[in-house]
């Protein structure tokens, strides 16, 4: 499938079947992750993996997002790491959405889904994974394959056009 393709059907999942995921395909995932570029290749990006029943009980307490996936990734960066330049971005949030989008997009070429989620309990994530205060959280992402009953959003379509998104330079853009 041509990428821009991959990158059309993709969308994010919120009905999961049980059905666990192949360890191989998890291991694509992640080393997919691992090989995004980051700014000086620092590689901040911290991702944990889970899986076990007990785990996954104590992703249901921080968000109600899991939506019965049988994997999620805690995705955080190690400050220590990250690059940091006051005057653009926090680069460690930058590294890891950019693990994050491989990541995304590696499960659904392996014809895996996934969803972003931010709406999680940082601090009860921190408590119940003891993650150390040093690693910032960003989301975690449910992984699996779709329910029968899986469907895409109803705003998957729902792009802004081209024109809205993008401006070239012109000449007159110079001479202002």
């Amino acid at each position: 499938m041509a990428f821009i393709d991959l990158a059309r059907e993709r969308y994010s999942e919120r009905n999961f079947a049980p059905t666990p995921l192949e360890p191989e395909k998890l291991q694509a995932i992640l080393e997919a992750g691992r090989i995004a570029p980051t700014a000086r290749n620092l590689q901040p990006q911290r991702t944990l993996v889970v899986q076990s029943a007990d785990g996954l009980a104590k992703i249901d307490r921080c968000t109600r997002c899991r939506f019965g996936a049988p994997v999620v990734l805690v995705l955080t960066y190690d400050m220590t790491v990250a690059s940091h330049n006051p005057d653009v971005v926090d680069f460690g949030i930058v590294d890891t959405s950019i693990a994050a989008t491989h990541m995304m997009l590696q499960a659904a070429e392996l014809g895996v889904h996934s969803c972003w989620v931010g709406l999680i309990d940082p601090s009860e994530l921190r408590r119940q994974f003891d993650i150390p205060r040093t690693h910032r959280i960003i989301s975690v992402m449910p992984l699996g394959y779709p329910s029968e009953e899986s469907h895409p959003s109803h705003m998957h379509e729902e792009s802004q056009p081209l024109e809205r998104l993008v401006r070239y330079e012109t000449f007159a853009d110079h001479c202002a």
